[in-house]
């Protein structure tokens, strides 16, 4: 049963759950009872601790690690981040038994496999909380490699660096669980290229179900079906996904274009990416009769272990009898989740109580329903609306969102992840989910809900739900964490983190923001200034529900010019001398109650942008002469970011209004252009030799304008990509010409978790990158590390 510590998942016995862990043990024990299940073997969690025991440490603290206690404050990132640098980097070098390797190749070579992919699957000590194993779902990556010794060997030492990361130290340290607690096996499975992949789980009488073509990587995209099938029923529902490309198992002589490699190192060796032809992409990934074919193998599943769980699956290309087979089981002990009628009352409408929208602003929470009809609420109205609300609505917009402080989160029907009204609830911390189909009717005023702005799902009726789903208060201050996703509802917990400033690096890293609330505690990150201001949103509360051109017309113009800077002011002396670039009013006319300029115009390409100030000068004039109030007052830390810039003419006429208010008298002041309409990748050198002094690639326009999405819709979701191909290799043609022509370029957006897409950045010659607060010590932490590996790298 164990050679060097491998076990066989056909082979594992109930005695070994521990050495296995979870993940692996279900597995196998269905595997043994007949479930068609993926092949595959498990390193047993003795040989991370054998490995760590036997290793040379440098620092005494790590002596004994296996079986000791590691401490670890959380609070503070510095010593998190180097105590997980100095394990991963240890890991890394420590020799692997060659009996293992020999084993493992081995096995590799009977599968025949082009690729294998490495799990991490870990078991708690007796006594822990079960509901960790479902929490943690995520935390710890999987990797792929080939199936060769050398790579099979980085592939293992990667995986089990997972458990060191610094976000994972910090996980452990939240919960009160000590490393040696934490028993670490991993299982290796082969890779085949197949026909369909997916998850699944029961929530009440319902089997929930997500597909997409190809391999399981590209659920990871958000562009998946979905379906529902009532066991009680047999009624079937499909919900089509956007998915335009399925991932595939590259051949071993595979290569991919430099734009993807530099970005998705698994894509590089193992992976590829193959377009879906127009006929595919519309044509649903499972059809009625697969669909209960799989309905019934997961409900069959669940009785056979008698627990709530959530499966990983694929669809074999071949007609066998059973088409379907299991990567991945994963018990949800004590989810809310997956709970089915633990979770819901007996009622035979219980197990549709749950939505899937898009998961716009992070945070869990649960209040009572106010349903807001958007046509007709008003300001003061929605100022009334008591606190502990969630309120439902068919959209919001900015103004409203910034009159809505008070509330515990937001559900819309329609809205995108980066429309201004997602921006300013994250920026808010205010839960919120977006695109939820048909939620207005479904739900009404008065009643109990519950939203995940992390997974992006509402609930509601009678259910019951874990403490940890309360939400703060918004007085308490913000506090930043190093697992933005898994920890953004302890946002506002009240333990602000003060993080040391960063070195001095080539790229620069900026936040982004719109609000002063929790300014003193903002400006206190490892920040070198603020990389964008959006004024739109900065400035709300000062339009009360009228377009900025009625507003401007309903007031004196030094009242207007006062207003204005005292609203920039907090920000520019927070930051001083730090610079902070404030962006000029980019006004999309869907998200104002009124529009001056236009009967019926496009939201994404109607007037708006530096084009705008060309028919309205006056509103852009105002906006200088308050910067020049700003500047005089003593803060020379100011810059200007132009706005959706189509022409080169746009931006001369601009260039010559901020001259002639004398903004440029100022040596630190800079004015600089963002780049988010396509023809900025042509015109470049253009734009320097009329005065352009920088740029900031603005992510989310750009890609909307490259793929011809748009951003704000909701069902476009899936196919709004900023890291498509496309994108990616427009902001490396961007970054590049930058530097060619002796300009910095910066860059804002949504698109920074990924480190690999950082690591490119930094490799390209970002100058800077701007990210929401929350962000900011993910990214501080990743470029840190990118540079001292570099650093390592260079002396080698």
């Amino acid at each position: 049963m164990v050679v060097d510590d491998i076990y066989w998942l056909d082979q594992i016995q109930p005695s070994c759950r521990s050495a296995v862990g979870d993940k692996a043990f279900y597995l196998g024990l269905l595997m043994q009872r007949g479930y068609p299940s993926v092949p595959g073997l498990v390193v047993s969690a003795t040989v991370l601790q054998q490995l760590l025991a036997h290793m040379d440490w440098q620092e005494r603290m790590f002596a004994d690690l296996p079986n000791s206690f590691l401490y670890v404050d959380a609070n503070n990132p510095r010593q998190l981040q180097r105590i997980a640098q100095q394990i991963q980097h240890a890991i890394q070098a420590a020799p692997l038994p060659e009996t293992l390797l020999d084993a493992l190749q081995t096995s590799m070579q009977s599968w025949q496999s082009p690729a294998v992919i490495v799990r991490p699957s870990f078991s708690l000590q007796p006594g822990l909380d079960p509901t960790i194993s479902y929490r943690s779902i995520g935390l710890l990556n999987s990797h792929i490699c080939r199936p060769n010794r050398e790579a099979l060997a980085q592939a293992l030492k990667q995986t089990w660096s997972e458990l060191f990361r610094a976000r994972s130290l910090f996980y452990w340290q939240r919960l009160g669980i000590q490393i040696q607690h934490v028993q670490l096996a991993l299982l290796v499975q082969p890779m085949q290229s197949v026909l369909a992949a997916g998850e699944s789980q029961i929530i009440g009488s319902q089997v929930q179900v997500q597909a997409v073509w190809g391999l399981g990587q590209a659920l990871l995209q958000g562009s998946a079906d979905r379906y529902s099938f009532d066991l009680q029923s047999g009624l079937q529902t499909h919900h089509p996904g956007q998915q335009t490309y399925a991932y595939r198992v590259a051949a071993a002589d595979s290569t991919v274009p430099l734009a993807l490699s530099a970005w998705l190192p698994d894509v590089q060796t193992c992976l590829q990416l193959e377009l879906l032809s127009s006929s595919q992409a519309r044509q649903p990934v499972l059809p009625p009769v697969q669909l209960q074919q799989l309905a019934h193998l997961v409900q069959q599943v669940q009785t056979e272990l008698g627990m709530p769980l959530a499966l990983e699956w694929m669809l074999e290309a071949d007609s066998t009898p059973a088409p379907f087979r299991l990567v991945q089981v994963m018990p949800q002990f004590g989810s809310l989740r997956r709970l089915g009628t633990q979770f819901r009352s007996s009622s035979a409408l219980s197990s549709q109580h749950r939505l899937i929208g898009l998961a716009a602003a992070p945070g869990k929470t649960v209040g009572t329903a106010w349903l807001m009809q958007s046509d007709t609420e008003q300001p003061t109205d929605l100022e009334t609306i008591s606190a502990g609300s969630i309120v439902i609505t068919a959209m919001v917009t900015p103004e409203q969102v910034r009159r809505l402080q008070q509330v515990a989160g937001i559900v819309t029907e329609q809205g995108g992840m980066t429309s201004h009204a997602a921006i300013l609830a994250r920026e808010l911390s205010i839960p919120a989910v977006v695109g939820v189909e048909q939620v207005t009717h479904l739900i009404h005023s008065g009643e109990r809900v519950a939203i995940d702005g992390d997974q992006g799902e509402v609930y509601w009726g009678d259910f019951n739900l874990p403490s940890d789903w309360q939400k703060p208060s918004h007085s308490e201050p913000l506090a930043v964490f190093a697992t933005p996703r898994a920890n953004a509802d302890l946002l506002t917990t009240g333990q602000a983190t003060k993080l040391a400033a960063p070195r001095t690096p080539r790229t620069r890293l900026f936040v982004t923001l719109s609000q002063p609330e929790h300014l003193a505690t903002v400006a206190t990150l490892p920040v070198d200034g603020v990389g964008l201001l959006r004024s739109e949103l900065m400035l709300l509360d000062l339009f009360e529900q009228r377009h900025p051109e009625v507003w401007l017309r309903q007031q004196p113009i030094s009242e207007i010019i006062e207003q204005i800077s005292q609203r920039i002011q907090p920000f520019a002396a927070a930051f001083m001398p730090r610079p902070v670039f404030y962006r000029s009013l980019d006004l999309r006319s869907h998200e104002f109650s009124a529009t001056a300029s236009e009967a019926h115009p496009h939201p994404m390409l109607g007037m708006r942008g530096a084009l705008s100030y060309q028919f309205n000068p006056d509103l852009f004039r105002v906006q200088l002469a308050a910067l020049k109030q700003v500047q005089q007052q003593g803060y020379r830390n100011l810059s200007l970011l132009l706005p959706f810039v189509r022409t080169v003419e746009e931006f001369v006429f601009c260039r010559q209004q901020v001259e002639q208010v004398g903004l440029t008298q100022e040596p630190q002041f800079q004015l600089w252009i963002m780049a988010e309409v396509p023809s900025v990748l042509f015109l470049l050198p253009d734009y320097v030799a009329a005065g352009v002094q920088g740029m900031a690639i603005g992510t989310n326009d750009l890609t909307q304008l490259l793929l011809g999405v748009d951003r704000d819709h909701a069902q476009m979701a899936a196919a709004f990509d900023p890291h498509h191909p496309a994108v990616v290799r427009a902001i490396q043609q961007l970054v590049q010409t930058a530097r060619q022509v002796g300009i910095a370029c910066s860059i804002c957006g949504q698109t920074f978790q990924h480190t690999n897409l950082l690591s490119a950045l930094l490799e390209w010659g970002i100058t800077a990158i701007s990210v929401d607060p929350s962000e900011v010590e993910l990214v501080f932490q990743a470029m840190q590390q990118l540079y001292e590996t570099s650093a390592g790298l260079d002396s080698d």
